[in-house]
């Protein structure tokens, strides 16, 4: 199972306030043990929300709205994706990350779908489909 942990992004990361050095390290050793555990498939920091932009579906029209975005709480300041057995066990190494912001942050894990979750309306044709664009990009990083 694939696991998406996201750290919901604050007033600081929105600022862009950097991490300090001792952060910086910890999580550093945090990845490596993440890494040597066979469990972290990716893992980066988000820029502040200033830098990004959304685009807005209404049917077939198109809008673009340029951040910085209010809503602090539902925005994201990083993400990992752990492959784990179970969401116990994705809870389990949250619970070892150092404290990726000040205060009380707030980091939520959610399961990634797979092919197999989509039932019969992802017929053989879409899995193939599917299964040759994830060989491609296997190819390109």
């Amino acid at each position: 199972m694939r696991f998406m942990v996201m750290i919901k992004a604050d007033k600081n990361t929105e600022a862009g306030v950097m991490p300090n050095e001792q952060l910086l390290a910890d999580m550093g050793r945090y990845n490596e043990e993440l890494l040597r555990a066979g469990v972290l498939l990716a893992g980066e920091g988000l820029q502040p929300s200033a830098k990004g932009a959304r685009v807005r579906f209404a049917g077939k029209a198109r809008s673009v709205i340029d951040g910085p975005f209010a809503e602090t709480g539902d925005l994201l300041a990083g993400f990992w994706v752990l492959q784990c057995k179970s969401l116990e066990e994705a809870i389990e190494w949250v619970k070892r990350c150092p404290n990726p912001l000040e205060g009380e942050p707030i980091v939520e894990i959610r399961q990634i779908y797979e092919m197999h979750d989509f039932g019969s309306e992802f017929t053989p044709e879409l899995r193939e489909q599917e299964e040759r664009l994830r060989a491609e990009l296997a190819t390109k990083h």
